[in-house]
Parts: structure tokens; sequence; C-alpha cells
């Protein structure tokens, strides 16, 4: 391994670097979202059985007790359930946009990695093949087939490395957003189910 990283070029140690990055991005939001996720349809069914008994102190303890950005959400929308629907939609939008850039943590830079280490892997691969034909002018054109193919297959090890640390950066990346949009789809169905829970407790107007 040692011995790839120092015949693949400079290259090779920036894609190691982006590897470790990459690992270490993709592990941490694995946790985080773990640590956040709940079932939308419990916290649901266990707010509108608190709301409906006029309990909104309970209702707002339990969505502060509950981790995660779905619950916030609910939260901002029961800490303020005296207002009209359209106020309350805007406090819904309001908690969810809070909690986007939460979420994308650090997913722009996996994406930089995926997309980006092909590149860096290609340079490596043209600073090989300079390096490879600098040899053979510096030996006057004498060069065997042996010492061309050996200084090629050396220059395209760093192509090689930079497409095994693309690919998992790309799918860990596309799994992680995958992720992203559950929750967000979870805090649009907690604000417009919530709402709806709130108009009926509204009493009726004269």
């Amino acid at each position: 391994m040692l011995d790839l990283l120092q015949k693949g070029g400079p290259m090779m140690w920036i894609i190691l670097a982006c590897s470790v990055i990459a690992l270490g991005i993709f592990l941490e939001r694995l946790f985080f979202y773990h640590r956040i996720s709940i079932s939308a349809g419990d916290l649901l069914r266990g707010l509108a059985n608190v709301l409906r008994q006029g309990n909104y102190a309970e209702a707002l303890h339990e969505c502060a007790a509950t981790p995660g950005p779905v619950a916030r959400v609910a939260h901002a929308i029961i800490l303020r359930h005296e207002l009209p629907r359209t106020e309350l939609r805007d406090v819904a939008t309001e908690a969810g946009q809070l909690e986007v850039p939460r979420l994308e943590h650090n997913l722009p830079a996996l994406a930089t990695i995926a997309y980006g280490a092909p590149l860096l892997g290609l340079l490596g691969t043209l600073i090989g093949l300079l390096q490879t034909f600098q040899l053979i002018n510096a030996q006057g054109g004498n060069a065997t087939a042996t010492d061309i193919a050996t200084g090629v297959y050396w220059s395209l090890i760093s192509a090689a490395a930079s497409l095994v640390v693309a690919l998992p950066a790309f799918l860990a990346h596309s799994y992680l957003s995958s992720r992203v949009n559950d929750f967000l789809r979870d805090m649009e169905r907690v604000g417009i189910e919530l709402l709806s829970v709130l108009d009926d407790l509204r009493p009726p107007r004269t």
C-alpha cells in the first residue's frame, strides 16, 4: 500500500486525504441522522391526542423531549397556535428552512470530493506520463518497452485510486441526500397535519 502511494505520485496523498475526509463525513452524518430519526406518524398521533384535550403545554413538552427537526417544526407551530392559519403556515415554513442547513451540513464537501477526485486522478496520470517522457528523453530515446510500460503503469495508479474514492463518495452522497429528503417530507407532513388539527380545535366563527 505504501509502495503504491509513493510510486503513484504526489496526487496519491491528496486522494488518500480525500478518502479519509469522505469517510469521516459519511460516518458523522450517518450517526447524526440515526440520532434524530423518529416516526412522524407516532409523533403526530401523540400530539393530536394531547391537543384535542387542550393541553398545549404537554404538547410543547413532548416536542421538546423529542430529538430532531420534525419535532422542532411541530414545537414552533404549537408555540404559536393562536395565530391564523396563513401565519402558522409561514411559521412552519420558516422553521423548516432553519433546519435545512443542519441537515445538509458537510454534504457539499462530500459532493466536491465525489466529483473532484477523478480530476485529481487525471492530473496525477498526466504528471506521471510527463515524468515518463522526461525519463525517455533523458535516456536519449533509448528507453526499452519495459521502461515505458512501467512508467505508464505507475502513472495510471492515481487515476484508478481516484475512481475508487469517487464512486463510494458519490453513492454515500446520494444516500445521505435521500435521508435529507425523507426529513423534509416528514417536516412538511407534520406541518400540514398539525395545521389541520389546530384548525379543528378553533372555535367556530360567528
